[in-house]
């Protein structure tokens, strides 16, 4: 049985077993593909503002002025991203992450976001892109959703408008 958007979720989907249950290969190649050539969003907790600070040795409020902008949410709020260039590169690439050991966890996430996991589809759509996907290391569904976590376990910034 299945849910159509918005409707409520069957018991077989509530409780089966992910797709990724014997675990995703992924390893990192650098291509910078997920960094650049898209316009998108790199939402940021406190934490990551204190690591970029730290990795920058700029001061908080600095590094926010500097590197971040404001995005259009829901419910009359704004979220904290990081700006990208005019050719839709991440403000921190120069020919590679210029602040990799400092990235913020949106980054060190991926592919491992929930939007990437909700299905064997969505996987494979973000896959054309990334040469890492499907190669190198195996991670386990317990290291998978560890990320997901940890991911969701940081508080994002936002302000209401």
């Amino acid at each position: 049985m299945s849910s159509l958007p918005g409707s409520p979720v069957s018991y077989e989907e509530l409780y089966k077993e992910p797709f990724y249950g014997d675990g995703l290969r992924f390893s990192c190649t650098r291509c910078s593909a997920c960094c650049r050539y898209e316009s998108g969003f790199v939402f940021l907790s406190k934490k990551d503002v204190f690591i970029l600070a730290a990795a920058l040795q700029m001061e908080y409020n600095k590094v926010i002025e500097t590197y971040c902008r404001w995005v259009p949410g829901t419910m009359r709020a704004e979220w904290l991203s990081l700006k990208e260039t005019a050719e839709y590169d991440c403000i921190f690439w120069k020919d590679g992450c210029s602040v990799y050991e400092g990235r913020p966890i949106q980054c060190r996430t991926f592919p491992f976001w929930s939007s990437i996991l909700v299905s064997p589809d969505a996987w494979s759509r973000t896959a054309v892109f990334c040469p890492g996907m499907g190669s190198g290391r195996l991670y386990t569904k317990d290291e998978i959703e560890l990320w997901v976590s940890r991911q969701r376990a940081e508080s994002l910034i936002s302000r209401n408008i």
